[in-house]
């Protein structure tokens, strides 16, 4: 009996250091979630297609029929990152400066989950069912892909990302469909803390980038948010937010970024990044 104990305890170190050694430790995950700036607002230049480094990986969360990719494996992220019918986002750029400063030993992977024009609410554990089920149609389609919870479904995916890499850190773009609500730190808050939770991490090795809404100098329609998002570091100690200005923006509406400005605003996302982790941004390559 003892000997078949022995055995048995054996075996199980044997699995945990079997799991230990899939996951690379310089593999490292960044979560991305928000609503359509987050998305990438469709259109993609030839321009943003090319010079992909494969060390800058994107997990697929959904399928992507035309670009021969399979919900839940990791693909060189090419764009589109979140779902087939996007364009390119902050993380595009975000990841392709992040493995243009790190060592070539380190890879850099995305998870990007996010859902056109919602408010905040759709990621929070006590209210996106009753959000999501007064949601528009076109919306409630955009959920449906996410098996009718987003935030699960963000869980999930970072979870897998989890077994083959360490996250590092957690990108948000949102705040349009909250214009004017003075509790969005507080509720950003709440789904930051589940995602640390749920995900096993601790905040002071995961910071969260926010990053502003179109700003004021390029006539964003929501640019009024930005002092409410400016405020989110008050609340979450490890909240750095990532400036907007100057970032141009598509008229006439005004509220997604044009292809020159998410690429500006992506560089800006790992700028601040960079400097968290320890290593200096030098600048465009």
């Amino acid at each position: 009996m003892k000997m078949k104990l022995r055995w048995l305890v054996l075996a199980g170190l044997l699995l945990l250091n079997v799991n230990a050694f899939s996951q690379d430790t310089n593999f490292w995950v960044f979560v991305c979630f928000g609503q359509s700036n987050m998305e990438g607002f469709p259109g993609i230049q030839p321009e943003d297609k090319t010079n992909v480094d494969d060390r800058f990986q994107v997990l697929a969360t959904v399928n992507f029929p035309h670009l021969d990719r399979t919900r839940g494996n990791w693909y060189t992220a090419v764009p589109p990152l979140c779902r087939p019918s996007n364009g390119i986002g902050p993380a595009d750029y975000f990841g392709r400066t992040m493995v243009a400063h790190l060592p070539r030993n380190i890879r850099v992977g995305v998870v990007v989950v996010a859902v056109a024009g919602c408010k905040i609410e759709m990621f929070e554990e006590a209210n996106y069912h009753a959000y999501a089920t007064n949601a528009p149609s076109w919306m409630k389609n955009i959920i449906k892909t996410y098996d009718g919870n987003p935030y699960q479904y963000l869980v999930n995916a970072a979870k897998q990302a989890q077994k083959d890499g360490v996250i590092k850190g957690i990108l948000l773009h949102q705040g349009e469909s909250n214009t004017g609500d003075r509790e969005w730190p507080n509720k950003v808050k709440g789904v930051y803390d589940s995602l640390l939770q749920d995900l096993n991490l601790k905040a002071e090795d995961v910071p969260l980038l926010a990053g502003e809404v179109v700003n004021a100098d390029q006539k964003g329609q929501c640019s009024t948010m930005n002092k409410i998002i400016d405020e989110l570091p008050k609340t979450i100690p490890t909240a750095c937010v990532v400036s907007s200005a100057g970032c141009t923006a598509i008229p006439p509406e005004h509220l997604h970024f044009a292809p020159a400005g998410y690429r500006e605003l992506g560089t800006r996302y790992a700028e601040k990044m960079l400097l968290l982790l320890g290593y200096k941004y030098a600048g465009p390559e």
